[in-house]
């Protein structure tokens, strides 16, 4: 939901997303205020960087960033190709 909505982050969409869960809004409030959860949040993006994603959707492949289309078919095409360097490398 975040992903589709990237034009709308901010506090009245992760609270839609809250009641859309049925989860506790007031527990949401209370984790943005005390910054519950900032040190994960900033490891988990200091990570992705040192990895090397540098956006949203960021995709691997045999650990390789793929930089390729996004589309179904592309991203079939990149594995199956991963798949056959892997056969015919061993």
């Amino acid at each position: 939901m975040l992903f589709e909505n990237q034009d709308r982050l901010g506090l009245p969409l992760f609270l839609a997303i809250v009641r859309y869960f049925g989860l506790s809004e007031q527990g949401l409030r209370d984790a943005l205020a005390h910054g519950t959860f900032a040190d994960k949040v900033r490891r988990d993006f200091l990570s992705g960087v040192r990895s090397g994603v540098n956006g949203t959707p960021t995709f691997f492949i045999n650990n390789l960033r793929y930089d390729g289309p996004t589309t179904y078919e592309a991203l079939v095409a990149a594995i199956a190709a991963q798949l056959e360097y892997v056969v015919t490398s061993a």
